[in-house]
């Protein structure tokens, strides 16, 4: 009697998480507009910025009484905590790694992250996979090999957005506290860290609000461009199996890769077009296996 309703959840978790990594695909642009301010610096106005829109938030939707519970949950604290060092972490490397011209690093971290998530769906979470998707994950993983081989002097940039975001999605689908309240509650947490350093930087005489008009008007977007992607994932995290979340991550980097390649002119070897392929069809056979399984639990109504 629950299937449809389950199946509806589902769709609209698939929707929340394609959003959320199209967002995410195509953030490099946004970075590199801002490349003429600290990596640090962009950063911390992430999460200054941050701050209002998510109150503005939790004050439209009554969330306030979400965050009470959830800092009232001492185990809730401690995975917040972690989370909000994890993905101060992730955005910091990876502003670094963009504007250092290392977007195909960042691609590949990305890349690498899918597989992540089904190792931690599959060992931690108990989750199932078919024949067929164990094969797609295979085939990516040969896939993301070639170019880790064609990569290795930044492939450290690349295992630590994999390891810090893998680590940081876990936590949060597990966490008793729900997507707005969380990310307010992590971005509180980050938040005299970085009001400190902007005020040092300032105080130091650096030009944290960049050298143009717009420049500032893109600080001031900060926290939209923060928050809105976290919150569709967040959202998409409590609504799909956390390996199906991990698949669905391919369209982020794969925007990434193409920035990187036709609009920011990186190399493209024969390692990253034999990975190409291998993704994007470890991606298809993924998704044949996702679309026979939805079939075969479909049944006829009472």
């Amino acid at each position: 009697m629950n299937r449809p309703d389950t199946h509806g959840h589902a769709r609209q978790g698939f929707l929340l998480g394609a959003a959320a990594y199209g967002l995410w695909g195509v953030l490099p642009i946004y970075f590199k507009a801002l490349r003429a301010i600290d990596s640090v610096d962009i950063v911390a106005h992430r999460i200054v910025w941050s701050i209002p829109v998510l109150a503005g938030l939790l004050s439209f939707t009554n969330g306030w009484s979400e965050v009470r519970e959830a800092l009232r949950n001492r185990r809730a604290v401690i995975m917040l905590t972690i989370t909000a060092l994890l993905i101060g972490v992730n955005w910091l490397l990876y502003v670094y790694a963009v504007n250092s011209g290392h977007i195909l690093a960042g691609s590949l971290g990305y890349y690498l992250n899918p597989l992540a998530n089904v190792l931690l769906g599959r060992v931690i979470l108990k989750e199932r996979l078919h024949w067929l998707q164990w094969a797609a994950v295979a085939l990516a993983a040969a896939g993301i090999s070639a170019l880790a081989i064609g990569a290795l002097g930044q492939l450290w940039i690349s295992l630590t957005l994999c390891v810090s975001f893998a680590t940081y999605g876990l936590l949060r689908k597990i966490a008793p506290v729900d997507a707005v309240a969380g990310l307010a509650i992590e971005t509180g947490i980050l938040f005299p860290l970085a009001a400190v350093w902007l005020i040092w930087d300032l105080a130091a005489g650096n030009a944290i609000f960049g050298n143009s008009t717009m420049d500032i008007v893109l600080i001031a977007g900060a926290g939209l461009v923060t928050a809105i992607p976290l919150l569709l994932f967040t959202a998409a995290a409590k609504r799909l199996r956390y390996s199906t979340l991990g698949m669905l991550q391919f369209l982020a980097p794969t925007l990434q890769f193409l920035l990187a390649v036709l609009i920011y002119g990186e190399p493209f070897t024969t390692a990253h077009a034999i990975a190409f392929g291998s993704i994007w069809t470890a991606l298809a056979l993924y998704v044949i296996a996702l679309v026979r399984h939805a079939r075969a639990s479909v049944t006829l109504p009472e």
